[in-house]
């Protein structure tokens, strides 16, 4: 078993053996994820359709790579502006550096609840929490497009007091909900649920820094998966902090979002995410 704060260990599941109930011939963006970042938690179907990603885009893995050093920068940011507590939303195939071991490693009393659709990411989760026997860590089964059935859920009420300041992690997962299920109105149920002194993480893919046919190319790809890539454009991310005053220095190129250390421009040219955080005033 391993120890709190250590590396998750867990039996690699590249072989194609599969929980039951978990369908392995669709991909699944959280296990392409997975995939990207170096992971072993992925299936066939799920590493045909990341290669394909990959021929399109090669900067694929790059980009997720990026995405994860910043849910890291943003994780710290809110432990260091004093969250307590962080509900972080299509959290993923674990793996190193997850929320509760950047934000507990700030402050061991931080709450962190862990919410995604994908059996396989429950799976894993679940065995970290017990491993690590940490009462102010748990996951849920919820989705993301039922923002009231989250909010109202037992383990949710159980763990995260909306009477004060709570950080909600919306990293890379609003860019996998259709316009049709109106990702805004979503984001706007979230916001009205939270008290001031609440904080918004954002990151979120786009064109903006990529030719077209790329974007035609991925949305193919994802549009075969259990979940469509939809990219939006600044203007449109932007809309989500409705409501929330953002944090220096905005919603910016990913990588330039409060860097660790000097962006090479080499980054800039092969990430295509916007991030951002939020604070209600």
């Amino acid at each position: 078993m391993s120890e709190p704060g250590s590396e998750w260990d867990f039996t690699s599941i590249s072989s194609d053996r599969a929980p039951m109930s978990l369908d392995t011939t669709v991909a699944h963006p959280a296990r392409m994820y997975d995939y990207y970042l170096g992971g072993k938690d992925n299936f066939a179907a799920d590493r045909a359709a990341a290669d394909a990603a990959i021929a399109a885009a090669p900067d694929m893995k790059v980009t997720a790579q990026a995405n994860r050093a910043f849910l890291g920068r943003a994780v710290r940011f809110l432990a260091q502006s004093g969250i307590k507590q962080i509900i972080d939303i299509g959290t993923g195939i674990p793996t190193a550096g997850n929320t509760h071991q950047v934000a507990q490693e700030i402050d061991p009393s931080i709450r962190v609840v862990y919410i995604d659709n994908d059996p396989m990411v429950l799976i894993h989760a679940r065995a970290l929490m017990e491993a690590q026997s940490q009462g102010t860590t748990t996951v849920i089964q919820a989705d993301l497009r039922e923002p009231r059935d989250l909010l109202s859920h037992p383990q949710v009420r159980s763990l995260i007091d909306f009477g004060e300041p709570v950080g909600v992690n919306l990293v890379a997962i609003l860019h996998f909900i259709k316009d049709e299920e109106d990702p805004g109105k979503i984001v706007r149920t979230l916001r009205d649920a939270l008290p001031k002194g609440s904080c918004l993480v954002i990151s979120h893919c786009t064109l903006d820094f990529t030719e077209p046919e790329v974007g035609v190319a991925l949305r193919a790809i994802y549009g075969k998966a259990t979940a469509p890539l939809v990219p939006r454009a600044h203007a449109e991310i932007l809309e989500y902090f409705d409501g929330f005053d953002l944090v220096e220095p905005g919603l910016v190129h990913l990588p330039l979002w409060r860097p660790d250390s000097i962006v090479a421009p080499s980054l800039l040219e092969r990430v295509h995410f916007y991030a951002g955080v939020g604070r209600l005033s």
